[in-house]
């Protein structure tokens, strides 16, 4: 991984909030479509978000003058908590952000118990 690489890695940020009924990641990845990007949850419960910003190319007779835009590879990776529903993961892509939400289970009620005499 040289650093053009890291930087690719390190330069997608990724907002993680909790809201009562799910966790929801949201990701700035300005420029890419959604065949670009590739969401999963592995084993473990680890939300993985990857994808790759491909180098633009030049045809002969263009050059460059300043390149800062970073291209490569990335990948961002979180472990999610035990009350989420993995199966139940939905993502979003709209004006260049990904929306993760992964729903929480439902806490289970208090159940009172009636106590006896013998």
């Amino acid at each position: 991984m040289n650093a053009r690489d890291v930087a690719a890695v390190a330069n997608t940020q990724v907002d993680w909030k909790e809201t009562p009924e799910a966790h929801i990641f949201k990701a700035n990845l300005p420029g890419l479509s959604k065949d670009e990007v590739k969401v999963q949850v592995e084993e473990g419960r680890v939300l993985q978000i990857s994808g790759e910003r491909r180098k633009e190319e030049t045809t002969q007779g263009e050059k460059w003058h300043r390149v800062e835009r970073v291209h490569g590879s990335f990948l961002r990776r979180f472990r999610l908590p035990e009350n989420v529903k993995v199966e139940e993961v939905m993502a979003g892509m709209e004006n260049g952000v990904l929306t993760v939400t992964v729903p929480k289970m439902e806490k289970p009620s208090a159940k009172t118990i009636d106590i006896t005499c013998n």
